[in-house]
C-alpha cells in the first residue's frame, strides 16, 4: 500500500482550492456569456392602419420598425393584403385575418417587390420569383417568402413577429435566408431559442 505523505496531501490541497476557485470565477462568466441565448425576445405588435386601407386583390406596402433601438436601420418594409379564402388555402385564424409578407428574399435577403401587373414578387439579385402567396415559383430561393403575424386591435390593422412558411405555408419558428423548411433539409437548421413562441 503507497503511502500518503505530506507533500501529496498538499498537492491535492492546492489542486483541489484551485478547481473551486476557477469554478467560482468560470461559471459566472460563462452563465452570463451565454445567458442570453436562452432568453426568449418579446413579441412586438406594429398598427400600420385600419382594415379598410387593405384590398384583398392587391399589396399595400408599408414600413415598420424589426428593432427599435437602431432606428432607420431597424427598420423594414412589409407588403400586405386582406386574406382571401379563394386565394389562402391555409386554415384561418386569429393570426391571419390579413396576409403581411416580408420584403426580404429567402435566397440571401435582397429586397424583392410587389409587381401589381405580374402579380408577382420579384427579386432583382438573382431572379427569385414568387407568385401572390409568396410560395416560389422560380430562381435560386428554397423556400417562400416570411411572413408576420398579424391582429386587429382598436381599429387598427398590427403586425407582430415575423416567421417563416414551408411550400404548404406551415409556420415555423423565422430563419434566416438560404435555410430550407421542406424535406430532411430543414433538420439542419432548427428555430432558435430567442425568437418569440409562433402559434401554429
Amino acid at each position: 500500500m503507497e503511502e500518503y505523505t505530506r507533500r501529496r496531501f498538499m498537492t491535492g490541497g492546492a489542486l483541489a482550492t484551485g478547481g473551486i476557485a476557477t469554478a467560482a470565477i468560470g461559471l459566472p462568466a460563462l452563465g452570463f456569456a451565454i445567458g442570453p441565448v436562452f432568453e426568449r425576445a418579446q413579441a412586438h405588435w406594429e398598427a400600420i392602419g385600419p382594415p379598410g386601407d387593405f384590398p384583398k386583390d392587391t399589396y399595400v406596402p408599408r414600413v415598420i420598425s424589426l428593432t427599435a433601438e437602431l432606428g432607420t436601420v431597424g427598420k423594414t418594409t412589409v407588403f400586405v393584403r386582406r386574406r382571401d379564402p379563394a386565394v389562402d388555402k391555409e386554415p384561418a385564424d386569429r393570426w391571419n385575418r390579413f396576409v403581411a409578407i416580408t420584403s426580404r428574399c429567402a435566397h440571401v435577403g435582397c429586397p424583392v417587390d410587389f409587381v401589381p401587373a405580374a402579380g408577382e414578387f420579384i427579386c432583382p439579385c438573382h431572379g427569385g420569383v414568387y407568385n401572390f402567396r409568396g410560395q416560389r415559383v422560380g430562381g435560386p430561393p428554397p423556400r417562400p417568402l416570411d411572413r408576420f403575424l398579424t391582429r386587429v386591435r382598436g381599429g387598427q390593422v398590427e403586425v407582430g413577429p415575423r416567421f417563416s412558411v414551408n411550400d404548404a405555408i406551415e409556420r415555423f419558428a423565422p430563419r434566416d435566408p438560404g435555410e430550407p423548411l421542406d424535406g430532411w433539409e430543414r433538420v439542419l437548421y432548427p428555430g432558435r431559442f430567442t425568437t418569440p413562441k409562433v402559434p401554429n
